[in-house]
């Protein structure tokens, strides 16, 4: 069902960039580089900024990269092509080189405009959300080397930059995860993160070894378009599904799947800002984007792409059925994004790539949206995150409550928004594929719908439920936090339009869409459903989410149920939910305390009784005999000088 060759030469010819120097190529490496540049004039100059400076610094670095990022999609709009930008030699040794390049085509520009445009909106909340901080520069530096490594992430030419941009956003993030390092929960949430992401990266690490020692490349445009397509596709199965399923790996770590998601929900102990950044536009799309990236490699590989669908099935029924009861705003958000996550997983998996990068797009505008709005709650409260302790905000934050209703309406997948379109396409092909993953996927959807009005509803309706003192200190969010909402808020209405159905294009004579756009990169998933089959679907879907939000309405407007203070009043399968089926404790008992007794085994026993053992046992050695060679030193020099003539008469017997 999936159709078109990547890069296929007579949809994407290569364009050279490297001499003469272009105007493109310098858009492109100003692009990359913005970010870092404003990272570098806040450390040098960070005593000298004023927190206006400091902002207006930090959102110029990444808005030059959106202006760039518009123009390269404005020449890929026009122009189908692959630019291989370079910028310097970066290792040569004997017969071994690897150049720093950038490749640009249409399936990086698809990410650069999210990323830049996505980004600077944060940027701007964020002027607003911290302003009171005493780490205000250091947390907009941090957040500019974040940006500028993740657009390396996507602009690589090979897995060996990719990597670059992958350990530098792992280093970024663990940095802004444990931005408010006094708290020791913030280091232990960073500390999780970092060392989940690095099972994930030893899997990227052990792809790049297998490629290039079997195909001896690490580029992706000779991996995928160029002279090592044909090595590549002569390998072994089993040799690709070992390539494959490392990166499968590298991309459950970074994307949060399972087994590897319980680092994301612990990293809502970021900024709320930072949380926006991570889950909508940056850190967790980039298993997403590698996979993408290689998907010549999964084609070849079937069996490792049904595993891909299996991992995001299951991670999307799971998220979604932990976000069901979690009273945390922030914890839903996040539970919500390994949902999501797992979503773009099954249609990756399923073939359906341009499907996975759309609802990428649109997950970017509504998720985004939906945390700077918690964050605006966040901030009304006096950071309180407890919905149990809300309850009647609308009246007195109502942008903030009209944004987050559409980002909810957007998420759910109501038409007209973003949300419906790019969901109704996985949807379609899983329909297309195998109907089991179209229940499960619209289960998933349901459960979307339920767990967001539930937080919408028990946060903005109803009575308030917080303290005096947080009444009285209940106030809309400055402009500086307001505007960025309200745009992301457009997007998630009108950003979906630009996938439209696949038989209502065809009907209304609409040929041209998403798919189309990065048809060239990621070939064409085929669907074949009529008109009427189509319209009928998305008629039925519609009405039952719309059923699940009137469901929540019945019970947290009408009914006034109040979730319970704790887990431990819940009993059975609430409980279990509740509790987010107890994987961390899992993991903690079965892995984290089983390698602290193996790690304290091998002090007592290895380090104490062996290592300690044999070192004591030469020093001590050593000291005895020197003791002993110590009395040869008797201080007399005529002993000295029989010695010397013995030893003399010695050599020269010895020579003789």
């Amino acid at each position: 069902m999936v159709t078109g060759d990547w890069g296929c030469p007579s949809q994407s010819p290569i364009t050279n960039l490297q001499s003469p120097i272009s105007i493109l190529d310098l858009i492109i490496k100003i692009a990359a580089f913005a970010p870092l540049i404003s990272f570098l004039v806040i450390l040098t100059f960070n005593r000298w900024l004023s927190k206006t400076m400091t902002a207006v610094v930090a959102c110029l670095g990444v808005f030059t990269s959106f202006v760039c990022a518009a123009i390269i999609f404005y020449d890929q709009l026009n122009n189908p092509h692959m630019a291989v930008v370079n910028v310097y030699e970066w290792i040569s040794s004997g017969t071994f080189s690897s150049l720093f390049n950038f490749l640009v085509d249409r399936l990086t520009a698809v990410f650069l405009m999210f990323i830049t445009g996505v980004g600077f909106l944060i940027h701007v909340y964020s002027a607003g959300y911290m302003w009171e901080d005493d780490g205000f520069r250091r947390f907009f530096a941090y957040l500019n080397l974040f940006v500028f490594f993740m657009l390396v992430l996507v602009m690589a030419d090979s897995f060996l930059i990719t990597f670059i941009g992958w350990e530098g956003v792992g280093f970024c993030s663990f940095m802004l995860i444990s931005f408010w390092h006094k708290d020791m929960k913030n280091n232990d949430a960073a500390k999780k993160a970092f060392l989940m992401n690095r099972i994930g990266d030893f899997g990227f690490l052990m792809a790049m070894c297998l490629l290039f020692v079997n195909v001896g490349s690490l580029e992706y445009h000779e991996l995928f378009m160029g002279d090592k397509l044909p090595v590549l596709q002569q390998l072994s199965p089993g040799l690709l599904s070992l390539i494959a399923g490392c990166l499968v790996l590298a991309a459950v770590g970074k994307s949060a799947q399972i087994p590897l998601f319980t680092w994301l929900p612990d990293a809502m102990a970021a900024p709320t800002p930072v949380s926006a950044l991570i889950h909508a536009a940056t850190m967790v799309t980039a298993g997403i984007y590698l996979i993408a990236r290689t998907n010549e490699l999964f084609a070849l590989t079937p069996d490792i792409s049904m595993l891909v669908t299996i991992i995001g099935t299951t991670t999307a029924l799971l998220g979604a059925a932990i976000g069901l009861l979690q009273t945390d705003i922030k914890k839903v958000l996040a539970y919500s994004t390994v949902s999501q996550l797992g979503l773009m997983f099954m249609a990756l998996g399923l073939g359906a790539y341009t499907a996975a990068i759309f609802h990428v797009v649109t997950h970017a505008f509504f998720k985004a949206l939906l945390f700077l709005g918690s964050g605006s709650v966040i901030h009304a409260m006096s950071g309180e995150q407890d919905i149990r302790k809300m309850g009647g905000l609308r009246r007195h934050l109502p942008i903030t409550y009209h944004t987050f209703l559409i980002g909810s309406l957007a998420i759910s997948g109501i038409p007209p928004l973003a949300g419906f379109f790019s969901k109704d396409q996985i949807l379609a092909s899983a329909m297309e594929s195998a109907p089991i993953f179209f229940v499960l996927g619209f289960g998933v959807s349901l459960m979307t719908a339920f767990y967001m009005f539930r937080v919408l509803f028990l946060t903005f309706f109803g009575e308030f439920r917080g303290s005096e003192k947080q009444r009285q200190h209940l106030h809309e969010s400055p402009a500086l936090m307001t505007i960025p909402l309200v745009l992301l808020a457009v997007m998630s209405i009108i950003g979906g339009w630009v996938g439209i159905p696949h038989a209502v294009g065809h009907a209304v004579g609409i040929h041209k869409s998403f798919d189309t756009f990065l048809a060239p990169v990621l070939g064409t998933f085929e669907l074949h459903g009529s008109l009427a089959s189509e319209l009928l679907t998305m008629t039925i879907t519609t009405l039952l989410i719309i059923g699940a939000i009137y469901y929540a309405f019945l019970i947290y407007v009408k009914k006034r149920v109040r979730p319970v203070r704790d887990t431990e009043e819940l009993t059975g399968a609430s409980r279990l939910i509740a509790g987010r089926f107890f994987i961390d404790e899992f993991y903690r008992k079965y892995i984290v305390q089983a390698n602290d007794k193996f790690a304290g085994m091998l002090e007592n026993v290895v380090e104490n009784k062996v290592i300690d053992f044999f070192v004591n046992s030469v020093g001590t050695s050593v000291s005895a005999v020197s003791s002993q060679l110590r009395k040869l030193q008797s201080g007399q020099l005529e002993h000295y000088v029989v010695v010397f003539v013995l030893a003399v008469a010695a050599m020269i017997a010895i020579l003789i």
